[in-house]
């Protein structure tokens, strides 16, 4: 059926908004409407004519509620075919329901205000109903309309004024998005069993995603692949929730560097700041200041932050605002801005400016692989000095230790093989994502260069050999923090103490693919 009149619908909403005048209107168009409970009460009171469900189904509404339109004159009227159903629903007096306009439960608002409600109060905000007459309008698309969106309701009413029914693929579109809400709604009521359950762990036998698209970008990784951006549905964190001040629309490599960034900054509770370029951190510092900390940032490596991401756990002053714009940045990321600093980067039209709340720490993260998810816990492990050995002659002085202890920590963000040299609580060089440890090692004492004296080396997972050792020695770098526990540990402490570089293990790695 390409077009269906609509002589008659059922209304009965949680989500009350718009629906007197909808009502209004369908009635206005010459439609008959069928109505429960709180609708049937609010179309009284606006003085809609109406009949009540069980002035239809001839049965009262039963067991507190829970049973008022499980019936076969609603669900035969809803599932019927009017062509070759038509003799068995006379026979039966089932009349054709041609528009199902539903709304569920608040189940999710009743939960998240009250984190601690009893089961026997909880399950009683499970729709049961309404899931039901919409998934069974869905199947019957090729006859009836669906409506779970009080923002469709201007569509439906605008058709049938226009056409005088609605076309097959407004039936089809709305039908998909009532497949798309029960899905979400019973994804959510299974998350609420698993947290409550006594056996409840982060890996259970089957998990959740509900997403919602936010964007279509402009292309992907590169300009011929298409791309858009999804948030985890109703997720309140993360950078595809910021608000973003000004500037150009995030794109697909912006999103996963400002991700980068924000993910880094989050390690520290004093005032620091990451700049980020093609996923890594290439500067990265704390201090006293938020402004100190961004100097100390971008000037461990201007050349690589040119056009890279400013991330800080502090709001953003007019000092850092004015050295920012008088570079080239493509996004500044802040829990919060002064008014002085967002007028300074307004003369900058095209930075985008994004205000992401600090935020825990997630606990679990998601990596997409084709045909599956894999999920692991994130590495939010903090090394503790106590649990350092000492593995070489030579001792670690005090300033060594914070600077082994602040590079542990950037150096989680760095994509494997990684090597972090530091000093300060400022990184000096990195080398990143290295098919070889030497070759890391190489890239950061190359990238600390003139800086390089007085510094430590941080380095994400054991040295097979003594090579690397070799490499450093008589450059300036006076301590190593490693994980440890290569079948050459010997070697390589030896090779540590012939050069009086003092080393410990951490015992634990800290790789990231």
């Amino acid at each position: 059926m390409n077009k269906i009149p609509v002589k008659r619908a059922l209304l009965s909403v949680s989500d009350k908004k718009g629906i007197v005048e909808f009502a209004k209107a369908l009635v206005n168009l010459g439609v008959d409407i069928i109505s429960t409970g709180g609708t049937s009460k609010l179309l009284k009171d606006a003085n809609i004519p109406h009949r009540q469900v069980d002035e239809l189904t001839k049965m009262p509404e039963m067991l507190d509620g829970r049973v008022k339109t499980l019936h076969p004159k609603i669900h035969g009227g809803i599932l019927g075919r009017r062509d070759d159903h038509a003799i068995e629903a006379a026979q039966h007096q089932i009349e054709w329901i041609d528009l199902v306009v539903v709304n569920f439960y608040p189940f999710e608002d009743a939960i998240n205000k009250n984190k601690s409600m009893p089961w026997d109060e909880a399950v009683e905000y499970i729709d049961i109903g309404g899931p039901t007459m919409v998934r069974a309008a869905a199947k019957n698309f090729a006859w009836v309309g669906v409506v779970v969106d009080p923002e469709d309701y201007t569509q439906v009413l605008s058709e049938l004024r226009l056409q005088g029914g609605l076309d097959f693929e407004t039936r089809k579109n709305l039908a998909e998005k009532v497949f798309a809400l029960t899905s979400h709604y019973d994804a959510m009521i299974h998350r609420f069993f698993l947290e409550r359950s006594e056996n409840h762990h982060e890996c259970p036998q089957y998990k959740d995603l509900q997403l919602e698209k936010v964007a279509e970008l402009r292309y992907g990784e590169n300009p011929h692949q298409k791309a858009s951006a999804y948030r985890i549905k109703n997720s309140p964190v993360g950078i595809l929730s910021a608000a973003q001040h000004q500037g150009k629309p995030l794109s697909y490599n912006n999103i996963l560097d400002s991700e980068a960034a924000v993910s880094c900054v989050a390690e520290f509770e004093e005032p620091a700041c990451v700049i980020v370029k093609h996923a890594n951190p290439c500067g990265a510092a704390t201090a006293s200041t938020i402004d100190d900390a961004y100097l100390g940032a971008y000037q461990a490596d201007p050349l690589s932050a040119f056009g890279g991401i400013v991330a800080l756990n502090r709001p953003c002053t007019k000092r850092i605002a004015e050295v920012i714009a008088g570079i080239f940045m493509e996004v500044v990321i802040a829990p919060a801005y002064t008014e002085e600093a967002l007028a300074v980067f307004a003369a900058k039209p095209n930075l985008r400016v994004l205000e992401v709340p600090v935020h825990d720490r997630q606990d679990w993260e998601m990596k997409f692989i084709t045909g599956g998810v894999l999920l692991q816990e994130k590495d939010n492990y903090i090394i503790r000095q106590e649990e350092l050995k000492l593995v070489t002659n030579a001792r670690p002085d005090k300033k060594d230790m914070e600077a082994m202890l602040f590079a542990w920590r950037v150096l989680k963000h760095i994509k494997s093989n990684g090597i972090l040299i530091a000093k300060n609580n400022v990184t000096v060089g990195i080398g990143a994502g290295q098919v070889s440890r030497i070759d890391a090692v190489d890239l950061a004492v190359r990238k600390a260069g003139d800086h390089i004296q007085g510094t430590i080396l941080a380095s994400d997972a054991f040295f097979p050999f003594r090579d690397s050792i070799d490499r450093i020695a008589g450059t300036g770098v006076r301590a190593i923090i490693q994980p440890g526990g290569s079948m050459r540990d010997e070697e390589v402490i030896a090779a540590c103490n012939e050069h009086n570089i003092s080393m410990v293990f951490t015992g634990k790695r800290c790789f990231r693919h």
